[in-house]
């Protein structure tokens, strides 16, 4: 059971028994004193051989574990292990996420199907009932020219979905920590050619293993965000994903500042083996 369905089950059969001044006058304040006060959910790529397989399944097993979202990756434009959803309309797909529990509203995009297909993107987007169309990757440029061309590209995709009443999202890599024009990092290079009335980010942790903390970017950055991917790493062995809460990161200082950054959601993103790893993961973050 979990505790607020504890809580609510012990206070209301304490009234039935009209003995509720036995309950300590601080017991609220402790029990929503939590750090991760915002959505869990998961990222459906790393699972994609079993949502191929058995969507609404391996939805149910992941809503039975706590996860409340699921991020979505585009049936069309991923194509391969998610080929077999292209048979089912947004609205079919809303349908099934809805019968789990769960709610979707965010998915991956491809750079090509948002430059090709963008009013079918839209329109698939919109059936699904998404507020976030996230573009997974595709901003890198071998000169920054190009790099800025890619910009202009997605903030024009970012007004018409803005129009369409979404937002588009950027998911940065490790790319965009790495490399640099003119010394300065592609990343920063991003936040000054996107507009950020257009185009948020959505915050992938993976860049902790190159020291980067993500409350040092959402404090440089505040407003610019509207989700994050979460992963963690071995401290003897940083090329090693492991459980959130058993790693590398501090996530209480990385939640404290998740807000000023804009974070609504976000989506436990790791490798499935072993198994547990979602499990252990979204216990640490509710308890956190």
């Amino acid at each position: 059971m979990k505790r607020r369905q504890f809580i609510s089950k012990g206070t209301a059969g304490m009234a039935s028994l009209g003995i509720m001044t036995a309950v300590p006058n601080n017991l609220f304040a402790i029990t929503n004193s939590k750090l991760v006060n915002i959505p869990i959910g998961f990222q459906t790529y790393v699972l994609r051989e079993e949502i191929g397989k058995d969507f609404t399944g391996t939805l149910n097993k992941m809503a039975k574990l706590g996860y409340e979202y699921v991020e979505m990756c585009s049936p069309k434009g991923y194509m391969g292990s998610f080929e077999p959803l292209t048979k089912y309309s947004g609205v079919e797909l809303k349908q099934m996420i809805d019968d789990t529990g769960m709610k979707c509203n965010s998915s991956h995009f491809q750079f090509s199907e948002l430059k090709e297909n963008l009013d079918d993107r839209i329109d698939f987007a919109q059936q699904l009932g998404l507020e976030h169309m996230v573009l997974a990757f595709g901003l890198n440029a071998a000169t920054l020219d190009e790099l800025k061309k890619n910009c202009a590209d997605l903030n024009a995709i970012g007004e018409k979905v803005k129009d369409a009443g979404m937002i588009t999202g950027f998911h940065n890599h490790a790319i965009e920590f790495e490399h640099k024009f003119h010394d300065k990092l592609v990343y920063d290079i991003l936040m000054e050619e996107l507009d950020p009335e257009l185009v948020k980010m959505q915050y992938q942790t993976e860049v902790i293993k190159m020291g980067v903390k993500g409350s040092e970017i959402f404090n440089k950055y505040p407003g610019r965000f509207i989700s994050a991917h979460l992963q963690d790493y071995s401290k003897t062995d940083k090329t090693k994903e492991i459980a959130i809460g058993q790693g590398i990161s501090d996530w209480k200082d990385f939640f404290a500042s998740a807000k000023k950054g804009g974070v609504e959601v976000v989506y436990v993103e790791m490798d499935t083996n072993p198994p547990n790893h979602f499990e252990d993961s979204i216990t640490f973050l509710e308890n956190l």
